[in-house]
């Protein structure tokens, strides 16, 4: 069951655990203490339908005080499930971000439970930058990305330092900190794959 609370709390949790808590995203945490992020989840039944709910956020962002909202997590706990759906998805979200016009003002990052780096093997832990409890889009200002970069000593070593902090985690120590993230085992229910 994915109900609105449950998919917010698991993605709060994630984002408290993993995005900031293992500094994944050094820029994270003072959007999320300020309460600058909105989670929007969405019940589309279809692909143009999130489309049109990602136009939607993407305006609401780019309207948005940015004191107020600065950036937005769209997530679809159950549309996307397959991988390879969903890198089609990211194609069709980046066309709908351009045919709003808000390309240089906003920007899309994206997070999947399975989310494979293209040309990595899926046990990679690399991967792992990289997933979160559902697929989301996350929808980022890009004014508010050169800022904290240029608040930051070198942003593009974040990337390999990430990489190498999964590395020593290993993947008992991902697991170990996914726990805090994934749904509770129901009495009488089979664990979910991932």
């Amino acid at each position: 069951m994915h109900d609105d609370p449950t998919v917010i709390e698991r993605t709060r949790q994630w984002l408290e655990h993993a995005v900031i808590g293992l500094n994944l995203c050094p820029f994270a945490k003072a959007v999320y203490v300020k309460q600058q992020v909105r989670y929007a989840v969405s019940h589309a039944r279809h692909l143009d339908a999130f489309l049109d709910e990602l136009e939607a956020e993407l305006r609401r962002l780019a309207d948005a005080d940015p004191a107020e909202l600065d950036t937005t997590l769209l997530i679809h706990p159950a549309l996307f499930d397959d991988f390879d759906t969903f890198v089609d998805l990211i194609a069709a979200a980046e066309g709908v971000l351009a045919d709003a016009g808000l390309e240089g003002t906003l920007q899309l990052a994206h997070f999947h439970p399975r989310y494979v780096f293209e040309g990595s093997d899926a046990d990679d832990l690399g991967n792992c930058t990289n997933r979160a409890p559902y697929p989301t889009l996350h929808l980022l200002r890009e004014a508010s990305i050169a800022r904290a970069a240029a608040a930051f000593p070198d942003p593009a070593a974040i990337y390999q330092r990430n990489i190498d902090l999964l590395h020593r985690m290993g993947h008992d120590g991902w697991a170990a900190l996914a726990r805090q993230w994934e749904a509770p085992e129901q009495p009488g229910e089979a664990p979910e794959s991932g």
